[in-house]
């Protein structure tokens, strides 16, 4: 009888190994994972422009770690404050999906993390993909804490470009020779402007266009006939920045961690929080040439700025050329970058970012709209303290507002208060909706300049479709303001210069393949218009990125309800949040 069975188990056991072979050959879903890391907050010192200074750093290092993870990924990002100052970390661009308790800004989503305390920053990275970026998020403390976030696609997944050779993070930042805390406390105090920075950095590197820096300069090295992705982050303090490379084009393919319609370029604008990611095709055979990688300001205010430049080596591998003498005879170019006012650059580079609006990453803009919002955005004053004179503008103090809102920093954290029902006494869910008083935004100021200074929330409904215009005004002078918007991405769907005109503007509005992103330029002396769906519960936080206007108040709160479904509700709090 078993002599019997066997030959017909035979051909179905053969068939199973088959399929269980077939099934191993066929790719699988990659698994996330979660990713530890450790952030140690300690003071270290580092010497720039010939001036050695103790900083603020993350496990010594300046700029800070890189975090490298994938779409779909858990991190876990334990950071320890053994510094004299209140630490939080923001994970600029992470949506944060229902858990506003990792998103970081100080008391708007956790109060700080204080010395000797430790936090564990909990997230998943869902569908998102690109080059974002970390940040302290308190005071002017992310002048020396910064780094690269870098959220790779799912395994097996491609780029929508061709495959890069190397990817190559590119940080600009500020350096100053003071420490930044007490720039903008004394600036503070005084009403006056603050002190700017004494050089921009590549990579945490001045470069050799400053005295004393010609061996801090950032070197790209590269290879002929290559494709390298550059991984472009602008983590200075208050300045926008030109940047280009000499007799080289670069193709814009990704605007803050979202895939555009691939464009040339030889400059890239790039405002503080932005990030942008260009492929460079390098020359097809080794030139006999270095060239110059430069960035310099953008400016459209009437203040004072870091009018310098900062300079990195793009430098080909020579298949002959060893020795270092040798390189410092061959020819350096140098690019050209548009003037420091060239607002008609930054307008037409702004308006050729385009989503790439495909099947399989479609532009998923909000066609209806429930809500309909107009916030003036700019400068103002603050009367000066008794007995006190101030360096702002006629003895006044320098102050910043949305629809004449300063928003006055709370004593404990919204997201805390609000979650517990607490919020009493420490925000009012009364935020206005258009500006209280109607004047020509762009043109003759008006005679009172002072600004309300409230702590106040803007209320939408879950899954509300929001459409807000951002006027620049010319109180105090027509200026370019970067608004970043934590928690959400936006469509950017239409901007102009002069006053909005609700009447006619709108029938441009590019509903079709407006560019997605988290921070946007509100143009100097123009608007932008925005859209986006409330689709994440919680207080999600909105200001300048420069970073002396967040700090004279240019900033309000988005407060999200929850929805009816368990999916759409904020998740609690961690028990290891920290407590003001």
């Amino acid at each position: 009888m078993a002599a019997s069975i066997f030959p017909s188990l035979v051909p179905m056991t053969i068939f199973f190994i088959i399929v269980f072979l077939a099934l191993c050959l066929i790719p699988q879903p990659a698994q996330s994972i979660t990713r530890h890391y450790e952030f140690n907050i300690t003071m270290q010192n580092v010497t720039r422009l010939c001036h050695t200074k103790s900083i603020v750093t993350v496990n010594g290092n300046f700029p800070g770690p890189r975090i490298v993870t994938r779409e779909g990924d858990r991190l876990l990002i334990k950071v320890i404050n053994h510094v004299p100052n209140n630490i939080t970390i923001h994970w600029h661009g992470v949506r944060q999906l229902r858990n506003g308790w990792a998103d970081g800004p100080a008391y708007i989503t956790q109060c700080p993390i204080q010395t000797g305390q430790t936090y564990v920053y909990n997230y998943t990275i869902i569908g998102q993909r690109g080059t974002l970026w970390w940040h302290a998020h308190i005071s002017w403390l992310r002048s020396t804490l910064y780094g690269p976030l870098i959220i790779l696609p799912k395994k097996n997944v491609s780029y929508p470009f061709v495959k890069p050779y190397k990817e190559v993070p590119i940080i600009f930042g500020e350096w100053f020779n003071a420490d930044p805390e007490t720039i903008i406390s004394q600036a503070l105090q005084t009403g006056g402007g603050p002190n700017v920075s004494d050089a921009y950095t590549i990579n945490g590197l001045p470069g050799l266009l400053y005295n004393c820096s010609a061996k801090d300069t950032f070197k790209l090295k590269v290879n002929p006939g290559k494709t390298y992705l550059l991984r472009m982050i602008n983590a200075a303090l208050n300045d926008e920045l030109f940047f280009s490379i000499a007799n080289h084009t670069l193709r814009v393919v990704e605007a803050d961690a979202l895939y555009v319609k691939p464009f040339e370029t030889e400059t890239v604008l790039i405002t503080p929080g932005q990030t942008t990611n260009v492929l460079l095709k390098t020359k097809s055979e080794y030139p006999g040439a270095t060239f110059l990688m430069t960035a310099r300001p953008y400016v459209t205010g009437q203040g004072t700025f870091d009018n310098s430049t900062v300079a990195g080596i793009l430098e080909y591998e020579s298949p002959t050329l060893h020795l270092t003498k040798s390189m410092k005879k061959l020819p350096l170019f140098k690019p050209i970058l548009p003037p420091l006012n060239d607002t008609s650059f930054a307008t037409n580079f702004s308006k050729r970012l385009r989503s790439l609006a495909s099947s399989k990453f479609p532009a998923k803009v909000p066609q209806n709209v429930d809500k309909r919002f107009f916030f003036t955005v700019g400068l103002g004053t603050n009367p000066c303290d008794k007995n006190q004179t101030c360096q702002g503008p006629n003895g006044t103090k320098f102050a910043a507002s949305i629809n004449n809102v300063s928003f006055v920093q709370p004593t404990t954290a919204l997201l805390q208060s609000h979650f517990f029902g607490q919020s009493k006494g420490v925000y009012s869910p009364y935020f206005p909706v258009n500006p209280l008083n109607w004047f020509n935004y762009t043109g003759n100021p008006p005679n009172n300049t002072m600004v309300n200074n409230d702590t106040k929330v803007l209320v939408l409904l879950f899954n509300t479709s929001v459409e807000l215009i951002m006027q620049d005004t010319s109180i105090l002078g027509a200026e370019s303001h970067p608004l970043h918007l934590h928690g959400f991405n936006f469509f950017v769907v239409g901007q102009g210069f002069g006053n909005f005109d609700s009447n006619k503007d709108p029938a441009n509005f590019n509903l079709i393949d407006p560019v997605e992103r988290n921070t946007i330029g509100v143009p100097s002396g123009g608007w932008i218009a925005i859209r986006f769906l409330a689709d994440n519960p919680g207080v999600w936080f909105m200001h300048c990125h420069l970073e002396v206007h967040t700090s004279w108040g240019l900033k309000m709160a988005w407060l999200v309800l929850d929805g009816k479904l368990p999916n759409q509700k904020l998740l609690p709090p961690p028990s290891d949040l920290p407590q003001c």
